[in-house]
């Protein structure tokens, strides 16, 4: 991996979970070193307040998230932190600043190009949240369980040279129910902005990157860092990417291992 940082306008990240074993702490570690912007938003779910009511896990690496970000404030960047439903005990603070930075419900985000988008992360548009959430945390339990078995599964391809790969992220997009579940949600979700009459919207919750039209509104998911290790970035002329950081990572450990190895290797056929 190159030690030159990549600088961007704006940063939107969103889904750590912080403080559950399904954490990619160090994927998101190596993004916030070599990447620095003017204004990093938090888009909910950055720490989870549900499974640290259960059982108490924060390991060094969750914490050096934390003071990677308070010290990127330090430095001069803007941290507005937009809660999820996991994080959703710091919606009382709305419009409170705490060590550089910045709590509110919503945002609306102006580009460099001069398009307005409406950052929130999600969660009142899932119906299963907002209206039974005894499901929501059962729901919650059976996926902590997948991404447990997640871990254990990536930790076997490290030991083999293989790079990360999503268990449940590669289930949730051949589920028919789940595919439903998130083309309802992006919908509503786009319909909220253009009643917001906004050009687009940045979320999260779904744990799923995906940038398109859907009708007149740009929807964004800036994706989680459970899964896909995903941000979306804004470049200084208003230009807007998605960044699979898991997908880079995984290319920058092939490219260090031993051309023998590497032309063994039947994923290094599949992504080029």
């Amino acid at each position: 991996m190159s030690d030159q940082v990549r600088r961007y306008r704006t940063i939107f990240i969103s889904d750590i979970h912080l403080g559950t074993r399904g954490c990619q702490a160090e994927f998101l570690l190596d993004f916030l070193k070599q990447t620095d912007a003017e204004t990093i938003f938090l888009v909910g779910d950055i720490v989870d307040g549900w499974r640290l009511k259960r059982s108490w896990y924060w390991p060094q690496s969750h914490n050096d998230v934390v003071q990677k970000l308070l010290r990127k404030a330090r430095k001069g960047a803007r941290l507005v932190y937009v809660p999820g439903n996991h994080d959703e005990v710091l919606r009382q603070y709305t419009g409170v600043h705490f060590g550089g930075v910045e709590v509110v419900n919503d945002y609306i985000h102006e580009t460099a190009d001069g398009r307005r988008l409406l950052v929130m992360h999600g969660d009142a548009f899932d119906g299963i949240v907002l209206y039974a959430k005894w499901l929501a945390l059962m729901g919650d339990w059976a996926y902590n369980l997948a991404l447990t078995a997640n871990t254990w599964f990536n930790r076997a391809r490290r030991s083999l040279g293989f790079g990360y790969w999503s268990i449940s992220a590669f289930l949730k997009d051949r589920v028919k129910n789940a595919v439903q579940f998130i083309d309802n949600f992006e919908r509503a979700v786009a319909e909220e902005a253009r009643r917001r009459q906004v050009d687009g919207v940045v979320c999260g919750h779904i744990h799923k990157a995906e940038m398109r039209m859907i009708g007149d509104v740009l929807y964004i998911n800036d994706g989680d860092w459970v899964e896909s290790c995903t941000a979306l970035v804004e470049h200084f002329d208003g230009r807007l990417e998605l960044i699979n950081w898991a997908e880079i990572h995984n290319l920058s450990m092939l490219d260090r291992r031993s051309p023998k190895r590497r032309a063994e290797d039947p994923e290094v056929g599949i992504a080029a």
